[in-house]
């Protein structure tokens, strides 16, 4: 047997075309779009890349508004070395290895630009190894992220770059892209075909040409591709990210859509979270959370149908279960709202972290023993019961800190009830 044992790896023709979205990249900054805050006339970052000054930067928006073609064109136009630099795939040997490439490029008066893409997802160790490399100016570092940088990136490289701001692209701007895309690549589509490609993009100028491409495949020869076509070549992609920014920027919008009654709002919000495949159970715990926190005793039924809302979904499942947690959701922002619970917890737990951890008064401790009752545990103690009215004078808080008030009920919903009884009662204490 002849041959090389790998002979099925040799080429057998000519490679395949490289994906839409890769091949019809913009070359220029004037082909970049939706970027204008940073890249029109006069813009900083424009201004930067012309006057050859480029700082190292981390590039922050969410996916598809040209991270990695801006670096790309950053490059072209500094005439500098691109290296491509994946914080998925390298760790610190790669960095090392990089960088060492870069430092011997520099002495040759060549100079790099090392784009890291997903930044974020380097350990602090890892994005520490760009330090000094920075610092000598082996390398001008762009990073990408999707992530919030305060968060994400290191301070001390943070100090060491500077932060732009890429925002998701409009509806306008994908369909601009998609025409243009059309007419170099000789596609014919609709307008409402555009639309739809649009809308289901979402912003993400990648995503729209991925989906124009697979339409585009499954088009006869000469066929116009409508928005029906559209529909059924690609699925419905919903941005959210259940780990990163976008999903605490959402829960956050449910949350605050409850507080503020608005169920409309509230709703939708539950369903851009359940539809992009959020787990149900994440939302119903703080659900419950929410019922405590910004309705409390307002209305004594809302922890409880939260509760529910729970046990239904885990019973029935996907996914007629969104349909209790849904329930549950207008329940809770057409209910009256009080944090009154909330900051009175809130006051306790500062006290107590604040004063001393004083003793137990005598007068309410338990006296179980001779011993104990020798040491006057217990006495003074009045048994409400026997009382009049129920309600003895007597303070049941540590002597310093004797007459607190914590909690302070609301006139919302049932609180206002509760507020009436606290007020009977303090009467009846004080022997009114």
């Amino acid at each position: 047997m002849s041959g090389s044992l790998f002979e099925e790896d040799k080429p057998t023709g000519t490679p395949g075309p490289a994906p839409m979205a890769e091949r019809l990249r913009p070359k220029t900054l004037d082909e970049v779009l939706g970027q204008e805050h940073l890249l029109g006339p006069g813009k900083p970052l424009r201004t930067a890349i012309e006057r050859d000054q480029v700082p190292s930067m981390i590039l922050w928006g969410p996916p598809g508004v040209g991270k990695t073609t801006l670096a790309q064109i950053i490059a072209k136009m500094t005439k500098s070395d691109f290296v491509p630099f994946s914080a998925v795939l390298s760790g610190i040997k790669e960095i090392k290895e990089v960088m060492a490439a870069a430092e011997k490029g520099r002495r040759l008066g060549r100079r790099t630009i090392l784009f890291v893409d997903e930044i974020h997802r380097f350990n602090r160790a890892q994005q520490d190894a760009f330090l000094p490399h920075v610092e000598r100016g082996n390398v001008v570092l762009i990073g990408a992220t999707t992530e919030n940088p305060s968060f994400e990136v290191n301070s001390a490289l943070l100090s060491r770059a500077r932060v732009f701001v890429l925002k998701a692209l409009t509806d306008e701007h994908v369909q601009a892209l998609l025409a243009r895309t059309a007419a170099a690549e000789n596609i014919s589509i609709a307008e409402q075909g555009l639309a739809a490609v649009a809308g289901i993009a979402n912003g993400d100028a990648r995503t729209a040409l991925n989906i124009l491409e697979l339409a585009s495949q499954t088009a006869m020869p000469g066929e116009t591709i409508t928005a029906e076509a559209v529909q059924q070549a690609a699925q419905r992609q919903l941005f959210y990210d259940k780990g990163g920014e976008e999903h605490y920027n959402i829960i956050s919008a449910l949350h605050k859509s409850l507080r503020n009654s608005d169920v409309d709002a509230a709703l939708y919000w539950l369903a851009r979270m359940l539809e992009a495949g959020e787990d149900p159970l994440y939302v119903a715990r703080r659900l419950v959370r929410f019922a405590s926190e910004d309705i409390g005793l307002a209305d004594n039924q809302a922890l409880r149908i939260a509760l529910d809302a729970k046990e239904a979904f885990e019973f029935i499942g996907l996914p007629e279960g969104k349909l209790a947690i849904a329930q549950c959701v207008v329940y809770l922002a057409a209910a009256p709202k009080s944090n009154a619970v909330y900051t009175a917890y809130g006051s306790v737990a500062g006290d107590v972290a604040q004063t001393r951890n004083d003793p137990v008064p005598l007068h309410i401790r338990n006296a179980p023993t001779k011993l104990m009752k020798g040491l006057d545990y217990g006495k003074g103690y009045q048994y409400s019961h026997d009382v009049e009215g129920k309600v003895a004078d007597m303070d049941c808080l540590p002597d310093a800190l004797k007459g607190r008030r914590y909690y302070h009920p609301e006139d919302s919903g049932d609180e206002a009830e509760i507020k009436r009884r606290m007020d009977e009662i303090a009467r009846k204490r004080r022997g009114e």
